[in-house]
């Protein structure tokens, strides 16, 4: 028995909307990430990018449970002398929503040149309106 390797030129790459409407940010994340690396597919191979073009939106009225809401920080460094900046969940929310939503799949795909490419078909909008229509995307189902 042979074991399948998936070449880059036999890749057929779909479009996926992800709904976070309502939904607890690290499942949404989690969802997006899979479907990324391509880990839905039996054709998986992980060292080759196989993975959808998937686009999130609602990303604004996605959930954080418990107390993250006012005790979960982000950080971020200019590389300047005194360059950090760190602000809670509620004013990114506020400031930029689809943020949280990217920093949370970028922290679950592999960080190396393949997660990098890997994020390049990650699309996160704030509301229902995005600008992928014409792409057909097709709602996937948790």
């Amino acid at each position: 028995m042979k074991t399948y390797s998936a070449k880059a030129v036999d890749i057929k790459r779909k479009w996926y909307l992800v709904d976070a409407k309502g939904r607890v940010l690290g499942d949404v994340a989690v969802e997006a990430a899979n479907i990324l690396r391509g880990k839905n597919k039996v054709t998986f191979t992980p060292h080759i990018d196989n993975g959808d073009h998937v686009v999130v939106i609602n990303a604004s009225q996605v959930v954080l449970t418990g107390k993250k809401e006012t005790d979960k920080e982000y950080h971020r460094f200019s590389g300047y002398v005194g360059g950090h900046h760190s602000e809670s969940a509620r004013h990114m929310r506020a400031r930029r929503p689809e943020q949280m939503v990217m920093l949370a799949v970028r922290g679950m795909i592999p960080h190396n040149k393949l997660g990098r490419k890997t994020l390049t078909k990650l699309r996160v909008y704030r509301d229902e309106k995005h600008e992928q229509e014409a792409q057909q995307p097709v709602h996937h189902k948790f």
